[in-house]
């Protein structure tokens, strides 16, 4: 009787019980092993299950009294814990190429420094100046000239949509 009681006290406190040990001891000890190795794919794993492990923590402390009312919540971040340390699914490495990367890697994402209000269309010609030096000093010359080229050729092409040219 006291060997049954003892494991239906572990089966109800599973998620308690194995979300240490998945979230924390284990990838703690796979980090230590990807630092201490020379391959740099699971240095990439670790670190990027570590900012996940991080905003998931972020995420918990933000919504705590929702959290509260999901039964659930214990075990769906139990099973994607595992799904993020288990190396033979590589979630966290998944999750990196497929969202992180391409929100901070994306070349097509143009940081926009200048932006006119409405009722000055041209805006300050020292603003102006000043995101062109930034624009520069972060690109290139080579780089404006290109953006300014495309700038040209689509102004052009408009006008000749229009009639005028």
């Amino acid at each position: 009787m006291g060997a049954g009681s003892f494991l239906k006290v572990v089966l109800k406190n599973f998620d308690v019980l194995a979300g240490p040990v998945v979230s924390l001891a284990y990838p703690l000890y796979a980090s230590v092993r990807a630092i201490e190795s020379k391959s740099t794919v699971d240095d990439q794993q670790w670190l990027t299950y570590w900012v996940l492990y991080s905003l998931m923590t972020l995420f918990e402390l933000t919504f705590a009294k929702v959290l509260e009312w999901l039964p659930i919540w214990p075990y769906a971040k139990l099973i994607l814990n595992c799904w993020l340390v288990i190396p033979y699914f590589s979630g966290a490495a998944y999750v990196y190429e497929h969202y992180v990367r391409p929100f901070f890697v994306n070349p097509q994402n143009i940081n926009i420094w200048y932006v006119p209000s409405k009722k000055d269309s041209m805006g300050n010609r020292e603003d102006m100046l000043a995101a062109v030096e930034k624009y520069i000093e972060e690109h290139g010359t080579e780089e404006f000239e290109n953006l300014i080229n495309k700038a040209g050729k689509s102004k052009k092409s408009r006008g000749h949509e229009n009639g005028s040219y």
